[in-house]
């Protein structure tokens, strides 16, 4: 494995802890800043408006900045957001200040997910890019449990102070180990923006917007059916989120080979999976053991949708993949936001606790049936340009990256 996607791994734990970090500690931030756990709720809606708006906005803006450069421009942004937040003097600039951290979040996996790419040979970019996602799944097992409980002990601002650190730990990584690559130059911001417009990167999107809304139509209210479903107390809580972080990366981790050697059917069968996990999680939520078991499942299934999704997103939008790739993850911010939305309008309803299953499995059907729709259509178009990855076809990719088992690196 290129070093270099190790430096990768590392953004992404700082990234991923500091995006679910928060769900634990509304309470502290609430109490300390004088305000209602439901309005401090708005704090993780500002991150991801920061994702939504920050992934096409500042992917455009650098299409034509080298990308290593662009990658310490974003983690550096990454570090000043969290910054801020930890030395945010009232709620309003702790809200800018979750926008801000949220900004740099899409374009940097959209980028770091075409770099990853450029650093692995062709029959190992997917595992080169569930490699980065790798560090996000690691975030939700050990970053998000432990700094909620430092966050507990010494404060809010502390957690976002220790994240700061992280980033800037990520950016020395970065600095360090990622090779010089060139941008696109031949890209831009109109090339960029006719690739995403192209039915088959529209359709992947889509699919990511429904099918990922089911993860966290559960996930949002995973704490409460804990205490309320399970019969677990409230100690149990980070147990539970810790085993969906197992399966999250036990999912990253095959998504990546599955995804090398068939992304539609990968992508086909993790969402059928979730599907069903999900009907399922609606009864083995009554049973303790099996509901542990279920919701490691959940993280697994859940989770193997990414790798193949941020793939064919990147293939279909053939020589111009960086916005489209950044734009995936505006997709799956919308999918957390809406999914949790779903789940707390059944909840509301008066449907009782298991509902958001229900709503989820729903959701997930919708973007099964639009990914089989895609599957289906691409059939009918030629496939010679699904190899074309990271600013190009490899052929016409720039300079020579050293990539394992190449001539280049010597192995």
């Amino acid at each position: 494995m290129p070093l270099a996607l190790l430096a990768l791994a590392v953004s992404a734990f700082g990234i991923g802890t500091t995006e679910f970090v928060m769900m634990g500690l509304l309470p502290q931030v609430a109490d300390d800043l004088g305000t209602s756990v439901p309005t401090a709720g708005h704090l993780v809606s500002a991150y991801a408006i920061g994702v939504v708006v920050g992934a096409p906005l500042l992917t455009a803006l650098g299409s034509r900045v080298p990308r290593k450069r662009m990658l310490l421009l974003l983690m550096a942004l990454f570090t000043v957001g969290n910054l801020a937040s930890a030395l945010a003097p009232d709620f309003g600039w702790l809200l800018a200040g979750r926008v801000l951290a949220g900004l740099p979040h899409g374009a940097f996996f959209g980028l770091g997910a075409v770099v990853a790419t450029r650093l692995a040979r062709e029959d190992r970019q997917a595992r080169a890019v569930a490699t980065m996602f790798l560090g996000l799944t690691v975030a939700n097992v050990l970053g998000v449990p432990a700094a909620t409980l430092l966050g507990q002990h010494l404060g809010w601002r502390a957690t976002f102070l220790v994240v700061a650190v992280i980033g800037l730990l990520a950016v020395a990584a970065l600095a360090r180990l990622v090779p010089e690559l060139p941008a696109d130059e031949h890209g831009g911001l109109g090339r960029e923006a006719r690739a995403l417009g192209r039915p088959q990167v529209l359709l992947a999107l889509l699919t990511a917007v429904f099918g990922f809304a089911g993860v966290f139509a559960v996930y949002s209210y995973l704490a409460s059916m804990t205490t309320e479903v399970m019969g677990f107390g409230d100690s149990a809580v980070t147990l539970v989120l810790a085993l969906f972080g197992l399966g999250m990366t036990g999912g990253a981790l095959a998504a990546g080979p599955l995804t090398d050697r068939a992304p539609r059917l990968t992508l086909y069968g993790s969402l059928a999976a979730l599907l069903l996990a999900l009907l399922a999680f609606r009864l083995t939520v009554h049973v303790p053991w099996l509901a542990l078991v279920t919701v490691v499942v959940l993280g697994a299934v859940g989770f193997m949708t990414t790798t193949p999704l941020q793939m064919l997103v990147m293939r279909k939008a053939e020589d111009a993949p960086t916005l489209a790739s950044a734009s995936n993850h505006s997709a799956f911010n919308l999918a957390n936001a809406g999914g949790a939305w779903a789940g707390g309008a059944a909840v509301a309803a008066g449907w009782g606790w298991t509902s958001p299953a229900l709503v989820g499995a729903g959701l997930t059907a919708v973007g099964l049936v639009i990914a089989v729709t895609a599957g289906l259509l691409d059939r009918r178009t030629p496939e010679g340009a699904s190899r074309v990855v990271a600013g190009g076809p490899l052929e016409a990719a720039g300079p020579a990256v050293s990539r394992p088992g190449s001539p280049a690196s010597g192995s």
